[in-house]
């Protein structure tokens, strides 16, 4: 019976695509926790961004994609100047290179991250909307968000820390000036204290989109080491604390 199937499927040729449920059963993978048990765990694909929409010019509204990826770009030019290579999402990569100055080296933007992680670690960097790389070594990691919502982001840091609890990274949530309150209560939320590591907010501080603009003009900023950027930082825990 199996034998006569096997034949008869070899001669139909048939395919049989996969569903969403394969995908997903697939796409998981396995990661050792701190107790050493082994879990499976899911890394969300970013999903399709929308079309960027024009520049409004009334201060008062919603700050527009096209801000955030002007935002990454101004985060690339800065890494760069400080001698950084730069990794930015392949989403993103092409859309975010047409803003930075043409005299700014394009070598120094990555197409492959040259860190010796497992899988998993790996897909949650890659997500990262800008990060900062001397050699082997991430510096700082960037996410930029420009809406209401500012859970992705967030999210994204947490598993990275979730994954590799001993990775000493600087993380930021960079954002408009006017999401800093909204910015440092998620960094404070409960879920994000419990940690194996430690609270997120001993490692993830907020950037006002404002600081990235100033720090970007700053004078002799090569000559500069990436410590300049904790001089704008807002820290999470300052806010607890008072």
């Amino acid at each position: 019976m199996l034998f006569n199937a096997l034949m008869e499927q070899n001669q139909r040729r048939q395919t049989y695509p996969y569903n969403d449920r394969d995908r997903r059963q697939l796409s998981q993978m396995v990661v050792r926790a701190a107790d050493n048990k082994e879990v499976l765990v899911e890394v969300p694909e970013p999903t399709p961004d929308a079309a960027p929409q024009p520049e409004q010019p009334d201060a008062a509204q919603e700050p527009t994609y096209g801000e955030s990826l002007k935002v990454q770009a101004k985060l690339a030019q800065i890494g760069i100047e400080m001698g950084f290579h730069i990794w930015i999402p392949r989403n993103d990569r092409q859309r975010v290179l047409a803003l930075v100055p043409a005299a700014i080296d394009r070598s120094a933007f990555l197409t492959e991250l040259p860190l010796n992680h497992d899988d998993v670690t790996l897909k949650t960097i890659e997500q990262i909307d800008v990060i900062w790389l001397r050699k082997r070594s991430i510096a700082r990691a960037f996410e930029v968000e420009h809406t209401t919502a500012i859970y992705s982001g967030l999210l994204r840091m947490a598993d990275l820390l979730a994954v590799q609890p001993n990775m000493d990274i600087r993380l930021h949530i960079v954002a408009p000036d006017d999401k800093e309150d909204k910015v440092l209560r998620e960094i404070n939320r409960p879920v994000f204290s419990l940690l194996d590591r430690g609270p997120l907010y001993e490692s993830c501080s907020f950037l006002r989109y404002s600081a990235v603009q100033e720090i970007a003009q700053i004078e002799h900023l090569r000559h500069m080491s990436d410590g300049i950027v904790d001089e704008y930082v807002v820290l999470a825990q300052d806010e607890q604390d008072e």
